[in-house]
């Protein structure tokens, strides 16, 4: 992917932010386990977060290549600090496109600028990557809507500021029709949430969040009800790509310190860098890595273009995860007893890209919609028998 000059910049000031000041202190917010508000509002006052949204409430209308090449930048120095961009370029295109002016007005200007960081509140028990599975109900009262029920392993559950929240409105049971989106505050009366105990990503604050006869302005609905679910699903075709670009990011920086240490560490009276039983395993890994980051930023160049990317967003999805894992681990490898060691940041890297082999969708479901965009609706007919 060739970068203009702007965009050149952007990377450069990200890549340094990334260095410089997340990657020394990554694995000492893991072991804190909270979001560190400071450093999202420092992304918001260097521009690194938005920079795809509307320039009239402080973003840079920049394409979404752009903000690819911020979230891999992060994701090298911390991949969970990258997340919260990630999360502000989805969050922040559902409000910018579905939202009254006074709700976009009241929230996007305070994401872009780091002071306020939203949730998105989709899945529930028994859901998982049934999406269209929601028993969260929702029951209009006047100029309110009041939720119960429960939405569970959300992103930032337990530090977010307001969510934007998918309920059942309509009669039916199950499926995409009779469900509506809206913004609910983290702070309403009946709301409450719960922290998991994560094998990765752990300032990242998964949980669940609960409502108890919740009351919601109509004023905070996005888009008309009852049609809420395609905001969200809309919005999933970008922001998979962009995970991938974090994996990606993650996956490069223990590459990259592999390929270093191979030079440095002797054996055998050489560098282990002469060694093609350890090289060729990272050639093969940085091999797939420039693939995959070449067809992220391809389908994000289609998305920007308004032509179809679900296809190639949903391949990089499976791709990303899985292949940076197996990347970390391999270096972990390179290392020998080095890296069998809570010291090393591998096994973090690891453990935190292993959560978006099932967040925002497992490769199975990811390879079924690859599927159905090259074989049409027989590939859902076919998955149910």
């Amino acid at each position: 992917m060739l970068l203009n000059e702007d965009q050149l910049a952007i990377r450069d000031l990200a890549r340094r932010f990334a260095r410089q000041r997340l990657a020394p202190s990554y694995q000492a917010r893991e072991r804190a386990a909270v979001m560190d508000r400071d450093l999202v509002r420092e992304l918001g006052d260097l521009g690194l977060l938005g920079v795809d949204l509307p320039e009239e409430f402080g973003g840079l209308a920049a394409p979404g290549v752009t903000a690819g090449v911020i979230a891999e930048e992060l994701a090298y120095g911390d991949f969970n600090i990258s997340t919260v961009q990630v999360n502000v370029s989805l969050l922040g295109a559902i409000l910018a496109n579905s939202g009254s002016p006074d709700l976009v007005q009241e929230w996007l200007p305070r994401m872009i600028s780091g002071e306020k960081l939203l949730g998105i509140c989709v899945t529930e028990p028994g859901g998982g990557s049934d999406a269209g599975n929601m028993k969260l109900r929702c029951r209009r009262e006047g100029n309110h809507y009041v939720l119960n029920g429960e939405k569970t392993s959300i992103t930032f559950a337990d530090c977010a500021d307001a969510f934007i929240v998918f309920a059942r409105t309509g009669t039916a049971e199950s499926g995409a029709g009779g469900i509506t989106a809206m913004v609910v505050s983290a702070d309403s009366p009946g709301l409450s949430r719960t922290r998991f105990n994560d094998v990765g990503s752990r300032i990242i604050g998964r949980g669940s969040v609960f409502f108890d006869n919740v009351r919601v302005p109509v004023a905070n609905r996005l888009g008309a009800e009852d049609q809420g679910f395609t905001h969200v699903m809309r919005g999933f075709d970008y922001s998979r790509a962009l995970i991938a670009l974090e994996c990606i990011g993650c996956a490069q920086a223990s590459l990259d310190e592999a390929w270093e240490y191979t030079k440095t560490r002797n054996a055998f009276n050489a560098p282990i860098a002469q060694y093609q039983g350890v090289t060729f395993p990272l050639v093969e890994y940085e091999s797939q890595l420039a693939a995959i980051r070449q067809l992220s930023y391809h389908a994000i160049a289609l998305r920007d273009a308004g032509q179809p990317h679900t296809a190639e967003a949903a391949m990089v999805k499976w791709m990303g995860p899985k292949t940076a894992f197996d990347t970390i681990h391999q270096c972990l490898l390179t290392f020998g007893h080095y890296g069998w060691t809570l010291e090393s940041p591998h096994q973090q890297r690891m453990r935190d890209v292993m959560g978006l082999e099932i967040g925002d969708g497992t490769a199975g479901i990811m390879k079924l919609i690859v599927a159905r965009e090259r074989i049409g609706r027989a590939a859902v007919q076919y998955a149910k028998r």
